[in-house]
């Protein structure tokens, strides 16, 4: 038999992962409501240059992604540690900024790790305090030019342009 405990923590786990990559999708394709919807209403954050309330860290990080031309953000190993409704995490993760630079479009790459905990209440997990610590960050030249240049080449957009965000178009391809 099944130890319940293990179908908790794995059914638990997957609504943890399920809170990082909306977070990850809210930022790409600026969608503050998705993007607030990973926060506690008490929540806290710190990422250094930002400390305040989940509710107020997105607004700050959906206009400071919207000066950008692109991002991209990737999860990578991903660690949780389970207290009964309490849960720390460590997430890797990779930040693709596209921003204008003197010179020119630059890729600003950022790599670091969120430190947070996890607080389910009423039977769903959100992020209750999200801290962030940079491991290495990387400006070069936008290399992309010629590529964009190419007609019909299918590169992604913000929301409410973006593949991702046109479903009914996907139910007729």
């Amino acid at each position: 038999m099944t130890d319940p405990r293990a179908l908790d923590e794995m059914l638990s786990w997957h609504a943890i992962y399920r809170l990082l990559t909306d977070y990850m999708r809210a930022q790409d394709r600026l969608l503050p409501d998705l993007h607030r919807s990973v926060f506690h209403p008490d929540a806290t954050t710190d990422y250094g240059s930002f400390v305040g309330s989940g509710d107020a860290f997105v607004d700050y990080a959906q206009n400071v992604l919207r000066a950008h031309q692109a991002n991209h953000h990737m999860i990578g190993q991903v660690s949780i540690d389970f207290e009964r409704d309490t849960a720390f995490g460590e997430v890797y993760f990779q930040a693709f900024h596209r921003v204008d630079g003197e010179a020119g479009p630059q890729d600003l790459w950022v790599s670091g790790r969120y430190i947070d905990r996890y607080e389910r209440r009423a039977g769903v997990w959100k992020i209750a305090h999200r801290s962030e610590l940079v491991d290495w960050l990387r400006s070069e030249p936008a290399m992309d030019a010629d590529l964009r240049a190419m007609p019909g080449w299918p590169f992604g957009a913000r929301a409410p342009d973006d593949l991702s965000s046109r479903r009914e178009e996907l139910r007729t391809r």
